[in-house]
C-alpha cells in the first residue's frame, strides 16, 4: 500500500474543521505536489517539509509524491499543516507506522532544521479534534500549555520532527534541540481600579452598577474631565468572574490573534480601541486569513469606545448587527468566517467637538452645524440599542478636594451585582439567557412576566407619543427588571419603570 493518511485542522474563524491529509506514492517523474485548495503559505510547505525531513535524518522517497487535503472544497491556509504533511509522506514511504498516524491529529509548522514552530489557533484546533472524537493530538512544544486547557484528550508536545517520527515507530536518532519558543510580551501590572476613587458621581456609579448587574449597554456623555473614562475602566472590577466555559471561549479568541495563552483568565476582557480604528480593526479583516477585530476580542467582556463621536460613522454602525445577534460574520471570496461577539458596549463622548457646549462658565466655540454633526455621528438605530444614556457633570472643587472617598467600593458593588445576577439566573433557568439584557422583549411584554397596566402606564405613554421605539420599550423593561433584582423585589413597579425611563432617555413619567 502506497497511501497513508493522518489528520490536521483548518480554522475558519473560531470553528475548526478536521482535514484528512493523504499522501500517495506513484512511479512517475519525482515531484512533490500539494492539492486540495491550499493557499500560498501552505503551498510553500513542500520546501519546508523536504528540508526538515532531510535535516532530521528522514529521507523522503524519490518518487512522485501527491498530498491531498480533504475536503478539497474547504479553504486551507497557514503553516499549521506542515507536521501532518510530513508524517503522511513519511508513512507513505514506510518510515513511520501508518496506523499510528491515522489515529492522531498533527498541528505545527516545520523549520528547515526540523524543529517544530508554534502556530496561532492551537486551542480552537484541539477543541475541534476533541469534538471529532480523536483522543491524541501532537502540538508544538511552545503551544503545550494552551493545548492542555482542553480536557479529555492526550496532548503530546514535540520539539522536533524526529521526536514525532520516533513516537510513530521511526528508527532515527532524536537530536537534542532547543525547543522553539514564543515571543514574550511584557505583562502589564494590574492596576487596582476601585469605584471608591470616584468622588461626587453617585448617580453615575449607581447607573454603572445597574449596567453591570443586567449586562446593559451604556452611553456616558459629558464634558472633558467629568470622569467618563474613569467610570468605564472600573466596570470590569465589579463584574462577576467568567465561567470556565466562557474563559475557554475568550482564550480561543486570544489564541487566534497569536497571543500566548498559558492559563485560563477568568477576568472579563476590556477592549478600548483608539477612535482612529477602521471598520476592519473593529470587526476583523484580512484577505485569505480573517483575524478577529476589537468586537470579537471583547467577547464576554467590555468594548469601551472613548471619544465615540470621533469614530467614523461606518465603523460605529458596524456595531449594530453584533449588538443584536451576539455574533459577527466576515465574508471573503470563497468563505465566510463567523466569530462570537457577545460584549457589553460602553460609549463615552463630549457634548460637542470642543467639549464646552452647555457647560456653565465655559465658552463653546463650535458653530451650531458642527454641534449637530458631532451628535449625529451616533446614529439613531445605534442609540436605540443602548440601554442607558447618562449625562455626567463635572465635580465641584469642594467635593474633589475634600479627601473623602466614595461610599461605594468595587467590592460592595460586585456583591450587589452578584446578588442581582443570581436572581436573574434563577428567573431565566431553563432558557438560553442568564442576564436581563439578553432576554427578548416578547418574553417581557407577554405571558406571565407582563407587568400590570398601572406599572407600565408611563412606558406605554412614552411609546404612544413617539418618545420611544418598540426596541427602546423593551430595553426599558429589561432595565426595570434589573432594578427590581438589585432592590430584591419580585417584579418591577412604577418606581422601577420611572427610573428605567430616566436612564434610557432622561424621560420622566
Amino acid at each position: 500500500m502506497k497511501t497513508a493518511r493522518t489528520w490536521a485542522v483548518a480554522l475558519t474563524g473560531v470553528d475548526g474543521h478536521l482535514v484528512e491529509v493523504e499522501a500517495d506514492l506513484s512511479n512517475q517523474t519525482p515531484e512533490f505536489k500539494i492539492i486540495g485548495l491550499p493557499d500560498k503559505s501552505l503551498g510553500e510547505a513542500v520546501q519546508r517539509v523536504h528540508n526538515a525531513c532531510k535535516n532530521a535524518g528522514l529521507d523522503l522517497p524519490r518518487r512522485r509524491l501527491t498530498v491531498n487535503l480533504s475536503p478539497a472544497s474547504l479553504p486551507k491556509h497557514g503553516s499549521g499543516f506542515d507536521l501532518g504533511i510530513a508524517l503522511s509522506t513519511l508513512a507513505a514511504g514506510g518510515s513511520v507506522d501508518r496506523r499510528s498516524i491515522g489515529r492522531t491529529v498533527h498541528i505545527g509548522e516545520l523549520g528547515l532544521d526540523g524543529r517544530i514552530r508554534p502556530v496561532p489557533g492551537v486551542l480552537p484546533a484541539v477543541f475541534a479534534a476533541a469534538r471529532a472524537g480523536f483522543d491524541r493530538v501532537i502540538v508544538p512544544h511552545a503551544n503545550e500549555a494552551e493545548a492542555r486547557l482542553v480536557p479529555d484528550i492526550d496532548v503530546r508536545a514535540a520539539a522536533s520532527l524526529a521526536q514525532v517520527a520516533v513516537w510513530h515507530g521511526a528508527d532515527v536518532e532524536v537530536p537534542e534541540v532547543e525547543p522553539v519558543g514564543t515571543a514574550s510580551r511584557p505583562v502589564a501590572e494590574d492596576e487596582m481600579l476601585d469605584l471608591a476613587d470616584v468622588v461626587g458621581q453617585e448617580d453615575a456609579v449607581d447607573a454603572l452598577i445597574v449596567a453591570a448587574a443586567g449586562g446593559h449597554h451604556m452611553l456616558l456623555s459629558g464634558p472633558p474631565g467629568a470622569g467618563k473614562t474613569m467610570l468605564a475602566r472600573r466596570l470590569p472590577g465589579i463584574l462577576p468572574q467568567l465561567t470556565e466555559e466562557e474563559g475557554l471561549e475568550v482564550a480561543s479568541i486570544r489564541s487566534l490573534t497569536g497571543e500566548v495563552v498559558t492559563a485560563l483568565d477568568l477576568l472579563a476582557p476590556l477592549e478600548a480601541p483608539h477612535h482612529s480604528a477602521s471598520v476592519a480593526a473593529l470587526v476583523g479583516g484580512g484577505s485569505r486569513v480573517v483575524r478577529p477585530g476589537a468586537i470579537v476580542r471583547a467577547h464576554r467582556g467590555i468594548l469601551f469606545l472613548d471619544e465615540a463621536a470621533e469614530f467614523s460613522r461606518v465603523a460605529l454602525d458596524a456595531l449594530r448587527q453584533p449588538l443584536e445577534s451576539g455574533t459577527i460574520e466576515v465574508s471573503r471570496a470563497g468563505f465566510t468566517a463567523s466569530f462570537p461577539a457577545r460584549f457589553q458596549l460602553i460609549l463615552a463622548m463630549n457634548p460637542c467637538p470642543c467639549g464646552n457646549y452647555g457647560i456653565r462658565g465655559a465658552e463653546c466655540i463650535c458653530p451650531p452645524m458642527a454641534i449637530r454633526r458631532y451628535a449625529s455621528r451616533l446614529s439613531g438605530p445605534l442609540r436605540d440599542r443602548v440601554d442607558i444614556e447618562l449625562q455626567v457633570a463635572r465635580v465641584a472643587a469642594s467635593r474633589a478636594t475634600s479627601g473623602v472617598r466614595a461610599e461605594v467600593s468595587s467590592a460592595d458593588a460586585r456583591a450587589q451585582v452578584l446578588t442581582a445576577r443570581a436572581l436573574a439566573a434563577s428567573r431565566w433557568a431553563g432558557t438560553p439567557w442568564r442576564r436581563n439584557a439578553e432576554v427578548p422583549g416578547t418574553w417581557l411584554r407577554q405571558g406571565d412576566l407582563r407587568l400590570d397596566r398601572d406599572a407600565r402606564a408611563p412606558l406605554d405613554r412614552a411609546l404612544e407619543r413617539g418618545a420611544l421605539t418598540l426596541r427602546g420599550y423593551d430595553r426599558v423593561l429589561r432595565l426595570a427588571w434589573t432594578m427590581a433584582d438589585l432592590g430584591g423585589i419580585d417584579r418591577p413597579g412604577r418606581d422601577e419603570i420611572g427610573r428605567a425611563l430616566f436612564l434610557k432617555r432622561g424621560l420622566t413619567p
